[in-house]
């Protein structure tokens, strides 16, 4: 057996990017991991449909903003909820870049990563 498990990204403000990714995408911590001297906390989220996580690590001894050299990835969620959430997102202001020739969109979250939203139909 071989299949996808999680996708990690590195954030400075923990708790800002729990609070985002839940009010964005109604993900949720599912597993957790601290470190015993407090240098690193993982918290794995989920979406409830599948198995696949988000891993979110936050190290203390990071100040710096991540260099996120040219943005050339990215995380993709399909929904059937794409007009409900493309206007939660225009609302919260995460919305980074629309393309409707694709039917698609992107979010950006706090430290800079971009997420897509692709419809269902496609």
């Amino acid at each position: 057996m071989l299949r996808f498990d999680h996708f990690n990204f590195n954030v400075l403000d923990l708790e800002r990017s729990l609070k985002f990714y839940s009010q964005a995408l109604e993900l949720k911590p599912v597993k957790e991991k601290n470190a015993a001297d407090g240098s690193f906390r993982l918290v794995y989220l989920g979406d409830g449909e599948s198995d696949f996580r988000l891993e979110l690590t936050w190290l203390r001894d990071r100040t710096e903003p991540y260099d996120l050299g040219e943005q050339e990835f990215h995380l993709a969620f399909r929904t059937d909820r794409f007009d409900e959430l493309l206007e939660r997102h225009r609302a919260m202001g995460c919305v980074c870049f629309e393309n409707p020739g694709m039917g698609i969109y992107f979010i950006e979250d706090p430290d800079g990563y971009w997420v897509e939203l692709v419809p269902d139909k496609h």
